[in-house]
C-alpha cells in the first residue's frame, strides 16, 4: 500500500507566504498521515529557483517522506528556460521523468503540461487571435519559448504517450502528476463571461484526456485551476486537485486567513496497492 498526498497552486509569494514558517508544520501534518509520497502539481513561486529552493528544504525537514514536483505555468515565468525545464534534474524534479514505488507496481510520472487552445471550443477565434489575447492578458506572455503552442503541446503529448506505453510495457498502476487541466469535464463555459471562455484555451488540451482514456491511467493529479474539487473519477480514472489558490485583496478564494489551513483543507489522500 502506497500512500500519496497532493497538493498544487500554493503560490507562496502571492499568498505572502513565509516558508520557513510553515515547512515544520507541514511535516508534522504529513508525518500523522503517513504519508510517503508528497506531490506538489506545480506553482509554488513566480520564480523557479525559488520552487527549486523551497522543495529541497521540504525535502530536507522530512527525508522519511518523498518530495516530487512539476512546474506550474507560474514556476516558468522567471529564472528557467524551456530547455532547462525540459532538461533540468533538480532534485524530486519528475518532468518527463517517472519514479517507481519499491515494492509495488506504482510508478509516478510527471509532466509539466501546456496546452494547445482546444478548451475554448465556445470561441470561434484563430490560432492567432488567441495568441494576442495570451500576450495581452494573461501571464503566460512573460514565459519564454522556441514555438508555438499547439507545437509545444504536441511535444507534451508525445512525451506523455511515450511514457504511458512504457509503463504499459512494464505492467505498472500510473500515478500522473501534471499542472495544466487534464480532462475537458473539469472547464467550465460561460455565455456572459467572455474573459473565462477565452482564458480557457491557455487551461489545458483535450488531447490529455483522450491519452488518459486510452491508457486507462488509475490516478491523475493537476492544478491549474483553483475550483476547490473533490476527488472525481471519469471512467477508468480518479483525478485529485489540491489547488490552495489566491488569498488576496482582490482575488481571494480561501476560507479563512491562514495558509496551512488552507493547504490541509485542500491537501487530497489516496492510497494503492
Amino acid at each position: 500500500m502506497v500512500k500519496i498526498a497532493v497538493t498544487s497552486d500554493n503560490h507562496f509569494d502571492l499568498n505572502n507566504v513565509d516558508v520557513n514558517d510553515i515547512i515544520d508544520q507541514q511535516h508534522q501534518m504529513l508525518s500523522e498521515l503517513g504519508i510517503q509520497y508528497y506531490l506538489i502539481a506545480g506553482d509554488l513561486f513566480n520564480d523557479f529557483q525559488l520552487s527549486v529552493k523551497y522543495v529541497q528544504q521540504l525535502q530536507e525537514t522530512m527525508p522519511e517522506i518523498k518530495v516530487l514536483f512539476v512546474a506550474g505555468n507560474h514556476d516558468m515565468v522567471k529564472n528557467v528556460s524551456y530547455e532547462q525545464l525540459e532538461q533540468g534534474e533538480w532534485p524530486g524534479y519528475l518532468n518527463n521523468r517517472y519514479i517507481d514505488v519499491p515494492d509495488s507496481d506504482v510508478r509516478i510520472i510527471g509532466l509539466n503540461g501546456w496546452y494547445d487552445y482546444s478548451f475554448a471550443t465556445n470561441e470561434d477565434k484563430t490560432s492567432q487571435q488567441f495568441l494576442t489575447w495570451k500576450n495581452t492578458y494573461w501571464i503566460d506572455r512573460l514565459i519564454t519559448q522556441p514555438m508555438t503552442d499547439e507545437k509545444r503541446e504536441d511535444i507534451v503529448l508525445q512525451q506523455l504517450q511515450r511514457q504511458l506505453e512504457l509503463a504499459k510495457d512494464n505492467k505498472k498502476k500510473v500515478v500522473l502528476m501534471t499542472h495544466f487541466v487534464p480532462n475537458v469535464k473539469f472547464i467550465r463555459y460561460s455565455d456572459d463571461f467572455r474573459f473565462w471562455n477565452m482564458a480557457n484555451a491557455m487551461l489545458g488540451s483535450t488531447r490529455v484526456g483522450q491519452l488518459i482514456d486510452k491508457y486507462k491511467v488509475p490516478a491523475v493529479v493537476f492544478g491549474h485551476i483553483h475550483n476547490r474539487l473533490e476527488p472525481v473519477k471519469y471512467g477508468a480514472t480518479t483525478y485529485y486537485n489540491g489547488a490552495v489558490g489566491y488569498h488576496r485583496k482582490r482575488h481571494n478564494e480561501w476560507q479563512s486567513d491562514d495558509f496551512i489551513t488552507e493547504w490541509q483543507m485542500q491537501l487530497k489522500k489516496f492510497e494503492l496497492f
